[in-house]
């Protein structure tokens, strides 16, 4: 497929669509691995993470991006039952960049649930630090503050930055 410029179309992902989103979360454990020095296993996969929890746990969805009918990406959440929601995992493939698709998606997603959020991302990774900065200084009647954290079981990487956002 070629780069288009179709609006992006967000639905949940429902079962049968995993090993699409499993596909995608190779891609983005790619990109990752140069922040966060991980490396595929012999079969030359990266290790899935929390990928299966967001199909199995009740308080997380799944939503696949599709542009012009093609897999172009994913936007993960967790905590729907509580106060807070986290926009754990995020991805557009790289193609469809800086093309409006990402803060397409993630305004979609935010909006579907109102109220307060929390976003990670690591500020050696410029174009996600600048992206989802601009996502939360857009949204209207949204106020934001930035926090490091730790990540868990990773002492050897940078804290990620988190954006605890108020609407």
């Amino acid at each position: 497929m070629d780069v288009t410029s179709a609006p992006p179309v967000l639905t949940r992902a429902l079962a049968a669509q995993r090993p699409v989103v499993e596909r995608l979360w190779q891609l983005y454990a790619h990109d990752l691995s140069e922040f966060r020095g991980t490396v595929p296993d012999a079969a030359g996969c990266f290790p899935t993470g929390r990928l299966p929890l967001y199909f199995e746990a009740a308080d997380r969805s799944v939503h696949l991006v599709e542009v012009d009918g093609a897999a172009a990406g994913f936007a993960m959440v967790r905590g729907l039952g509580g106060e807070r929601r986290v926009l754990g995992e995020f991805f557009v493939v790289r193609a469809l960049r800086r093309r409006g698709v990402g803060r397409s998606v993630a305004r979609a997603v935010l909006e579907e649930h109102p109220g307060g959020w929390e976003i990670a991302f690591q500020e050696e990774n410029p174009g996600a630090a600048a992206f989802w900065r601009a996502v939360a200084s857009s949204l209207p009647g949204t106020t934001f503050r930035e926090e490091r954290r730790p990540v868990p079981d990773k002492p050897h990487v940078p804290p990620d930055t988190w954006l605890v956002l108020d609407r």
